[in-house]
Order: structure tokens, then C-alpha cells, then sequence
């Protein structure tokens, strides 16, 4: 098998060093002539890249411009080992450049981290262990409905939601999607995920037409006990109306992996809320699941050499749907 010129490239050499682990850079080495060291925003101009066919990356790839594109007259495709590439994937693919992602295996512990949540806090875990704090917390009558027969929400119907639904199936419960397309999005229907879901996990993308539309009106109709998850991304939900509601509505519980900003400003009273259940970003993958993301990119790497069609290639529709750009 050819062995290609090949590049690591990153702006976040901490982020490379825990992506590729020691056997990653084995196997990338053994597939391709991999240059060394991590390629960088200050040697591209350099011309470093300008024989190079593949590169790999991951968080912090560099966004390219057209100049420096129209020098890499040998790159063929870029294999990002981390999960959305709308920052930087765009121009690489007008120049016929292919690229794949490792959205799939990065939305897998997103998805594990989502359904654990989804568990406890149909057993109102979160509420009763905070409150647990001495004898008088020992609360059985706080007890959530339980994961028998409850209906779960997903807002957005992408990689992470599906993978959610794929690991619900093993329990009694029941799921409303409502699709990541707002074209495919039918009137009432937000209305009646917050009304008749006693969970409901948001997992839309970072669009500007979706900033804030999670919002009081909805927020209100949860059910008692409800609980709202977000790991998708915090300007999709107007959060000082959230904080308003379940300041009103001790009863339901907020689990925000992420916020806007991050973190949230010092006078948030997201951090006082006693129902708000803060964690710093930390559902996506996390030290040794890392690596996964590297294995399917090496995977990837091998299909590509063999000529056999690359199995988590980004295509231009799907891109240019993400970035609201059709």
C-alpha cells in the first residue's frame, strides 16, 4: 500500500497530544509519511504543507484561506479527529477537497452522558441528593415517576440524537424527536414536547436562527418534576427566562452541560439556583475516549488508500444546510 505525505495539523498542540495517543501516531505513521513536528498557523505560509496529501487534525485545525489553499496543490483530504467542522471545512471542500469528520464517534459519549442523566433524573436523583445534606434529607417522598414508561424529548434529530434514541431502546420509554431542520418543524410541536415530556434534552447546532428559541413560554409547560438537559449549545436557550421559571418552579430541574457564556457571568443566578445542575462542558469526549476519535480517522485514512469511499465524509449540502447557507 502507498504510504502518502501526511501532516498533523493544529493550532492546540495540547489538544493533538490527547487526541493521538502514542498508537495513533504508530498506525499514522505506518499508513503515511508523517511529517514532523505539528504543523501550526505560523508554518503554514512557510509552504510546509505545499507537498502534503492528507492531513490530520482535530480541535484547533486551522481555517485555511483560499491563498493558502491554492498552494496545496497536492492535498486531497483533511481527517478531523473531533466532531463539527463548520469553522473550518467550507473552502476546503470549494477547492474539491474532501473531508471527514469524527462526529460519530465523538457523539458517542455525548449520547452515553445524555441517557445517564436521562435515568437519574427520572428518579429526581439530582434534586434528592443535593438536598441530602443531613438526616432531614432523607427524602423518599421527593422520589421522580421513574424510568418506566415516561416519554423523553430530543430536540434535533442529528448523529448525538440518534445515537440517544439507539440506547433509550434498551429501557421502557417512550421518545418525541422534533428534527434539527426548522422547514421540517410543524406548529405546536415544540409546544407539546415541553407539555407531555417529563425530559426533554436539547441537541440542536450552533445556528444564528436558532439563538433563544428555547424559551418561557416553553419552560413553563414542563410537567411536574420535569427536567431540561442541554448539551447542545447554550445560545439556543433564552437563559434568564429559564432562570426565571425555575426560580417559580422548584419542582423541575435543569441540567446544563453547556451555556452561553461559558462559563456564565459571575452574577448569573445559575450558579444560586438550587434546581440548576452545572457542569463545565464535559459531555463530549473526555481523556481516553479521545482516542477514539483518532481510530476512526486512521480507519477512515485506510478506506482512502484502498479507493473505497470514506465512510463520515462531510458533503457540501450537508455543510451548507448547518451553516444556514442553502
Amino acid at each position: 500500500m502507498r504510504k502518502p505525505i501526511a501532516a498533523l495539523v493544529s493550532n492546540q498542540i495540547g489538544s493533538v497530544r490527547t487526541v493521538y495517543g502514542e498508537k495513533q501516531l504508530a498506525e499514522l505513521r505506518e499508513l503515511c509519511q508523517l511529517k514532523e513536528p505539528f504543523v501550526t498557523q505560523e508554518s503554514v505560509d512557510s509552504g510546509i504543507l505545499d507537498d502534503v496529501e492528507v492531513i490530520f487534525s482535530t480541535w484547533g485545525m486551522i481555517p485555511f484561506t483560499d491563498e493558502q489553499l491554492e498552494r496545496m496543490k497536492k492535498l486531497k483530504v483533511i481527517f478531523y479527529a473531533a466532531g463539527a467542522t463548520e469553522y473550518f471545512s467550507l473552502k476546503p471542500l470549494q477547492h474539491g477537497i474532501l473531508v471527514s469528520s469524527a462526529w460519530q464517534a465523538n457523539g458517542l459519549p455525548v449520547a452515553e452522558y445524555t441517557v445517564a442523566q436521562i435515568l437519574l433524573g427520572l428518579k429526581n436523583y439530582f434534586i434528592l441528593t443535593r438536598n441530602y445534606r443531613s438526616a432531614d434529607g432523607y427524602n423518599h417522598a421527593g422520589k421522580g415517576r421513574g424510568a418506566y414508561g415516561a416519554r423523553i424529548g430530543l430536540i434535533g434529530d442529528g448523529a448525538i440524537s440518534t445515537h440517544v434514541q439507539r440506547l433509550l431502546k434498551n429501557f421502557s420509554l417512550e421518545t418525541m424527536v422534533i428534527p434539527t431542520d426548522p422547514a421540517k418543524w410543524t406548529e405546536g410541536n415544540f409546544e407539546e414536547m415541553f407539555r407531555t415530556c417529563q425530559v426533554v434534552s436539547n441537541h440542536l447546532p450552533d445556528r444564528d436562527d436558532m439563538v433563544g428559541i428555547l424559551n418561557r413560554k416553553l419552560f413553563e409547560l414542563l410537567p411536574k418534576k420535569g427536567i431540561f438537559i442541554n448539551t447542545g449549545r447554550g445560545r439556543q436557550v433564552n437563559e434568564p427566562e429559564l432562570a426565571e421559571v425555575l426560580a417559580r418552579r422548584i419542582d423541575l430541574s435543569a441540567l446544563l452541560d453547556v451555556t452561553f457564556p461559558e462559563p456564565p457571568a459571575p452574577e448569573s443566578p445559575l450558579y444560586s439556583l438550587p434546581n440548576v445542575f452545572l457542569s463545565p462542558h464535559l459531555a463530549g469526549s473526555v481523556n481516553d475516549e479521545c482516542h477514539r476519535m483518532a481510530d476512526y480517522m486512521l480507519d477512515e485514512c485506510r478506506r482512502y488508500l484502498k479507493n473505497e469511499p470514506l465512510q463520515y465524509e462531510v458533503k457540501m449540502e450537508y455543510l451548507l444546510n448547518l451553516l444556514n447557507l442553502k
